[in-house]
C-alpha cells in the first residue's frame, strides 16, 4: 500500500484542474485531530471531498493490502449511492490508494449482499435502512470494530424524518463499538446548522461545524408567459408552458427538468416528447416509482452527457459534483427556498460555478412565488428542519434488530438511545414498557406468541424465532407509503410500482400514463397490475400519495412582502410586473393580504356563505385551521360547513349565514386549549388509526407480507385498526396509540407552526372584505373545493366557465391580460 500524503492529494486536484479550498484544508486538519462535527457549505462547492481526503490521508500509509472496514459513507437516496462510489472511487484511483469500495442498498444484487456479509469493503455506500440490515447479522456487525469514520451526505434529508431518527441509533450503537469513531455530515441548504449538527452527534458530542466560505452564485430566472397569454388563477399542470420550456431545452446540451409529483413527471415527459417527438431519444424520465434498471440506466446517460432532458422528481435533487448538467428548469411552485435552491445546485455543480435555474410559473400567484424565492435566497432565508424525538416504533425496532445478531444486552441499548438527540429524554417507565412490548406484547397481547419477538436469555435478549427473524429483516426500515403493485406487461417486462388505491380505481381498457408511456390496464393478479401499450392517447396519471408539499413559513413570509412592494409601487422584477393584472384586481375586487394584515372575504351565493381568510402560513395548517374554526363556529350555532385549503388560505362555507364581524373573527383565533379544540373538531381516532398503521409496521406489530405475496392496503390497515381498538380498549397505558396521535397533531397539521399562525393572526390588523364574486385569491380554493366532487372533466368545463364569467366581469382589458 503506497505512503499517500497530502502532495498526491494536491497534484490530483491539479490534474483535474481544481484548487484545494481552506474548508477542505480544514476539514482533513480536524479529521487528523480525531474530531467530528458538520460540514456546511453551497452544494457543488466540494464537501464531499472535503470528508472524503480526510480518511484517506490518515488511512493512506497503511501496509495492509487488504484494509478492514474502515469508512462508512452514508446516502439518502439509493440513486446517490452510484454516483457517490464512482467519484470516490476516482479519487482514490487518482491518488494511488487500492482500497476495496462498493455500495450496498436495496438495489444491489442479492449475492454481492451474502458476499458483503462475510466481508465488508474497506469502504462502504449504503442507506441507513441497509446499514440497519447489515448490524442484524452477528459476523456482519463484528466487522465494523475496525471502523474509523462514518460520512452522512446530505444530512439535512434525514434530519426531519424516522430515516434520521435510526440513523442516530445506529450511529449511538457504532461509537459504543468504536469509542474515537469519528462522525462527520454534508449539508449545504438549511437554515438550523448548529442543531442540524448537535442531532447528527448526539448530546455528549461537541461538534466541530466547518463553513465553505464561498459565495455561491445562484440564478433564478422566471419564465413568463407571452404578453397576450392568458395566466390562469388556479394551477396544475402548466403545460400551456411548453413552448417556452421545449425553446429553453434546446437551447442547452443538458436539463434537469424538476416538477414537484410523479404525476407532472409523467405528464412533462409525454408532453415534450409529443411536442418534440424528434427528441424521443434524448428524453429521459426518472422518479422513485420507476423500476430500478431503467433509474440506472437514465443516472448513466446523465452522466456521461448522452440525454438532452430528464424529467424527474426529488428522486435526482441530491447529486455529487461535477455532473454535466447545464441548467435545471423548475415547473410549478418550490414550496420552499431550500428546495429550490437543491435543484438549482444540480447544474453548475462544481466550486465558484454559476447555479441557473429557471422557474416555470402554472398559475399567477406562482409568478411572485418566483419574486419572493429570489429575494428570500438572496437574503439567506433558508427553512429549518425539525428533528423528530420519541419514535418508540423505531426504538422498538433497533432493539430486535440488535437482538438478531446473537442477542443484545439492554441496559446497553437503553444507555446508547440516550446518547441519541431523538431519546435524550426517554424515562424509565417508557423503556420498561418497551421491554415487556417486545417480550410478551404487553398486557393486551400476550396471549399472541406472534407478538413474544424477543425472550429473555439471562441479561440478554435473543430473538424468539427464525420466523420472527425474517419477518423482521423484510420489515427493517421507517419509509412509510402506501402499499404499491408492481406494474408489469402482459408479456413480461418489468416498468415500477404504482399504489394500489390508484389501481383499484381502474378498469380493463382503461389508459394511463407511467414510465413515460400509454398503457392500457388488462387486469390484477397475485398484486401485479398487468398491462399493454395502448393505441389510444387519452389517459390519466398515476396518482401518489405525499405529492402535496406545504408551502414554507419562510416563502409564505417572502410572498406577503411581494404584495407589499406591488401597493408600494415598487415593482422591481419582470415577475411581479407580469403579475400586476391579477394583483390589482385582488386589489379592485377585494383587498391584499400583507405582513401584519390579514384579510377575511365573504361571498354570498346560490351555494350558501363562504368566508375566505388568507394567513399564508402553508397547505397543513390552513386545514387544521380550518378544521377548528369550522368547530368552533358550530358550538355558538347551527351550521354544517364545507372546507377547502391550499397554501395561500382557506374557505368555509355554509348555506347558513356565518359571522363577519370583527369581535366573532378574532374569537376564532384564541390559541387556548388548542390541542383539545383541534382534536375535537376532526376524527381524530380515525386519523390516529391511519397514523397508527405506519407506526405498527415499523415497530412489528404488522407484517405486510413476503416479496410477491404483499398484503393489499386494506388489508394491513384493517389489521392495524384491531390492533388499534385493541390497545385501546384493554391496553390504556400503551405508547404506541399515544404516539400515533402526537404524530397526527405534529405532521398532519403542524400543530407548532399552526399555533404560530394564531399568534400572527391575533396580532394582524383585520380586513373583513365582503365581494361581489370570487376573487383572484378566492378562485383557487373554490376550484379545489370543486375538484373534490367532480371527474377531471366536469371540473375542468366547471372551472373554464367561472374563469369565462369573472373575465367578463373584470373587463378584457384589465382581467384578460393577467
Amino acid at each position: 500500500m503506497p505512503n499517500i500524503t497530502q502532495k498526491n492529494v494536491e497534484h490530483w486536484f491539479a490534474t483535474r484542474g481544481m484548487k484545494i479550498l481552506p474548508f477542505q484544508r480544514e476539514a482533513w486538519r480536524a479529521y487528523a485531530k480525531g474530531e467530528s462535527g458538520l460540514i456546511h457549505s453551497p452544494t457543488g462547492s466540494g464537501k464531499s471531498l472535503a470528508a472524503w481526503f480526510g480518511p484517506v490521508l490518515a488511512h493512506g500509509n497503511s501496509s495492509a493490502k487488504a484494509p478492514p472496514m474502515t469508512v462508512l459513507w452514508i446516502t439518502p437516496l439509493r440513486a446517490l449511492a452510484v454516483d457517490t462510489q464512482t467519484n470516490l472511487r476516482a479519487a482514490l484511483q487518482g491518488v494511488g490508494l487500492d482500497w476495496r469500495l462498493e455500495s450496498r442498498t436495496g438495489d444491489t444484487s442479492a449475492a454481492v449482499r451474502t458476499r458483503q456479509r462475510k466481508r465488508l469493503p474497506t469502504a462502504l455506500v449504503t442507506t441507513p435502512e441497509s446499514l440497519s440490515l447489515l448490524l442484524s447479522y452477528k459476523d456482519t456487525a463484528r466487522q465494523f470494530d475496525s471502523l474509523q469514520a462514518v460520512v452522512v451526505d446530505e444530512w439535512h434529508e434525514l434530519l426531519g424524518s424516522k430515516r434520521g431518527v435510526q440513523l442516530q441509533l445506529c450511529l449511538a450503537h457504532l461509537r459504543t463499538r468504536v469509542s474515537a469513531l469519528r462522525v462527520w455530515g454534508l449539508s449545504a441548504t438549511i437554515g438550523n446548522v448548529q442543531e442540524a449538527a448537535d442531532v447528527l452527534l448526539g448530546p455528549d458530542h461537541s461538534a466541530r461545524i466547518i463553513r465553505g466560505k464561498l459565495t455561491k452564485k445562484n440564478q433564478i430566472v422566471g419564465v413568463l408567459p407571452d404578453p397576450d397569454t392568458d395566466i390562469a388563477w388556479a394551477g396544475h399542470l402548466g403545460l400551456q408552458m411548453l413552448p417556452k420550456v421545449a425553446e429553453l431545452i434546446e437551447q442547452a446540451n443538458t436539463t434537469l427538468l424538476f416538477t414537484n409529483t410523479r404525476s407532472q413527471a409523467e405528464r412533462w415527459f409525454d408532453g415534450l416528447t409529443r411536442a418534440k417527438p424528434e427528441w424521443l431519444g434524448e428524453l429521459a424520465l426518472h422518479h422513485g416509482s420507476l423500476e430500478p434498471a431503467l433509474r440506472t440506466k437514465v443516472e448513466s446517460l446523465l452522466r456521461a452527457g448522452e440525454v438532452r432532458c430528464v424529467v424527474a422528481t426529488s428522486s435526482l435533487d441530491l447529486g455529487v459534483d461535477f455532473s454535466p448538467v447545464d441548467q435545471v428548469i423548475q415547473v410549478g411552485s418550490p414550496k420552499g427556498v431550500a428546495r429550490l435552491l437543491q435543484r438549482a445546485g444540480r447544474s453548475g455543480h462544481q466550486p465558484r460555478a454559476v447555479s441557473r435555474v429557471h422557474c416555470v410559473p402554472t398559475f399567477a400567484l406562482e409568478l411572485i412565488e418566483i419574486a419572493a424565492a429570489r429575494e428570500a435566497a438572496a437574503r439567506g432565508e433558508i427553512e429549518s428542519r425539525v428533528p423528530p424525538t420519541r419514535s418508540l416504533d423505531v426504538l422498538c425496532q433497533h432493539l430486535v434488530t440488535l437482538a438478531l445478531a446473537g442477542g443484545v444486552d439492554p441496559a446497553r441499548v437503553l444507555e446508547e438511545a440516550r446518547s441519541t438527540h431523538a431519546y435524550q429524554t426517554l424515562s424509565d417507565a417508557e423503556w420498561r414498557w418497551l421491554l415487556d412490548f417486545v417480550t410478551r406484547g404487553g398486557p393486551a397481547l400476550h396471549a399472541y406468541p406472534q407478538f413474544r419477538r424477543l425472550d429473555w436469555h439471562g441479561k440478554q435478549l435473543k430473538v424468539a424465532t427464525r420466523r420472527i427473524a425474517n419477518n423482521h429483516r423484510m420489515a427493517v426500515g421507517t419509509i412509510s407509503s402506501d402499499a404499491s403493485i408492481r406494474v408489469q406487461f402482459q408479456s413480461g417486462g418489468y416498468l415500477g410500482m404504482v399504489e394500489e388505491a390508484f389501481i383499484a380505481r381502474l378498469s380493463p381498457g382503461d389508459v394511463f400514463l407511467f414510465a413515460g408511456r400509454a398503457l392500457e390496464f388488462r387486469r390484477v393478479h397475485d398484486m401485479v397490475a398487468h398491462v399493454r401499450l395502448a393505441k389510444k392517447k387519452a389517459a390519466v396519471t398515476p396518482r401518489w400519495q405525499g405529492g402535496r408539499m406545504p408551502l414554507s413559513t419562510e416563502l409564505s413570509q417572502a410572498i406577503l412582502q411581494q404584495f407589499s412592494k406591488f401597493e408600494n409601487g415598487k415593482i422591481d422584477s419582470p415577475e411581479l410586473a407580469r403579475a400586476a393584472g391579477f394583483l390589482g384586481l385582488q386589489a379592485e375586487w377585494s383587498a391584499l393580504p400583507a405582513p401584519g394584515r390579514l384579510l377575511v372575504e365573504r361571498l354570498q351565493s346560490r351555494e350558501g356563505t363562504s368566508l375566505y381568510f388568507y394567513p399564508f402560513a402553508g397547505r397543513l395548517v390552513h386545514q387544521g385551521l380550518a378544521a377548528l374554526f369550522s368547530w368552533r363556529i358550530g358550538q355558538s350555532q347551527a351550521a354544517t360547513i364545507t372546507m377547502s385549503a391550499n397554501d395561500y388560505g382557506f374557505e368555509l362555507l355554509s348555506r347558513e349565514p356565518l359571522p363577519f364581524d370583527e369581535e366573532a373573527i378574532r374569537g376564532l383565533f384564541c390559541a387556548e386549549s388548542l390541542t383539545a379544540n383541534i382534536l375535537s373538531a376532526v376524527n381524530a381516532t380515525e386519523m390516529s388509526k391511519r397514523q397508527f398503521r405506519d407506526i405498527a409496521r415499523i415497530a412489528g406489530l404488522v407484517f405486510q407480507g413476503y416479496p410477491g405475496a404483499r398484503k393489499t392496503t386494506r388489508q394491513v390497515q384493517a389489521s392495524s385498526s384491531l390492533i388499534y381498538e385493541v390497545l385501546t380498549q384493554y391496553d390504556a397505558g400503551n405508547e404506541l396509540p399515544k404516539q400515533a396521535l402526537r404524530e397526527v397533531l405534529t405532521e398532519q397539521f403542524e400543530l407548532e407552526r399552526l399555533r404560530h399562525a394564531l399568534a400572527a393572526m391575533q396580532k394582524s390588523t383585520l380586513v373583513l372584505q365582503p365581494t361581489a364574486q370570487l376573487t383572484p385569491l378566492s378562485f383557487p380554493l373554490w376550484a379545489e373545493r370543486l375538484s373534490a366532487k367532480l371527474s377531471t372533466e366536469s371540473w375542468t368545463t366547471r372551472v373554464a366557465k367561472m374563469r369565462l364569467k369573472l373575465d367578463k366581469a373584470a373587463g378584457r382589458t384589465r382581467a384578460g391580460k393577467t
